[in-house]
């Protein structure tokens, strides 16, 4: 009878207390939705401007770049290079650190910082030598809001690759468990595609 009564207070106490576990109703993993649904968010940021850019170009029919500015069509392609090499620099670390290669994650995401930076450096520049201001005319202030908005998201990439490669030099990740570069990556590659839209639609077309 004793017994009994042990076996069942011993019951009791291993019984769950408090809320039951969270229901995950989706395949992908918390931090993986949490980017996608922030990214999400971005395009639509990003598609206001583009709205904007579109209205003036299209339905208003001004002239683009405005009349007597030049955009550096040239060097905003090898900014776009150094953008697109960062992707595979971050890709190589990533790779790396799912094989168990520090070294390869170490150098990899060392490289797409300083790549990074690289661009980052290239379009202040560019921005200080253009010869026009954002309240000059309508076409400078959509150039400035486009190019400055996916800047502001290369200084928020930059500020979590260093983050990432403070961690990675301190050995943080490994082949199960890489979330913490996992993800920015996957906002860093958003930074990159994004970057390929507005250069094609800003510098190009």
């Amino acid at each position: 009878m004793e017994a009994a009564s042990a076996a069942q207070g011993a019951l009791v106490h291993d019984e769950h207390h408090g809320p039951p576990p969270a229901n995950r109703s989706s395949a992908v993993e918390p931090q993986m939705l949490g980017m996608l649904l922030f990214i999400i968010s971005e395009v639509m940021v990003f598609g206001a401007f583009f709205a904007a850019y579109f209205f003036i170009r299209i339905v208003g029919g001004a002239e683009w770049p405005a009349q007597g500015t030049e955009l550096p069509v040239a060097i905003a392609g090898v900014n776009t290079a150094i953008l697109l090499s960062s992707s595979l620099t971050l890709h190589w670390a990533l790779v790396s650190v799912r094989a168990g290669n520090r070294a390869g994650l170490k150098a990899g995401i060392l490289l797409t910082t300083l790549l990074g930076a690289t661009f980052l450096f290239i379009q202040i520049n560019e921005y200080v030598h253009l010869g026009f201001a954002a309240q000059d005319h309508a076409q400078g202030t959509i150039f400035f809001g486009l190019t400055g908005l996916h800047g502001a998201h290369v200084l928020i990439g930059l500020v979590l690759l260093i983050m990432v490669t403070v961690r990675s030099f301190r050995g943080h990740f490994s082949e199960k468990s890489h979330w913490g570069l996992e993800v920015p990556g996957i906002y860093w590659h958003f930074v990159d595609v994004m970057w390929i839209i507005v250069y094609t639609t800003i510098y190009i077309l």
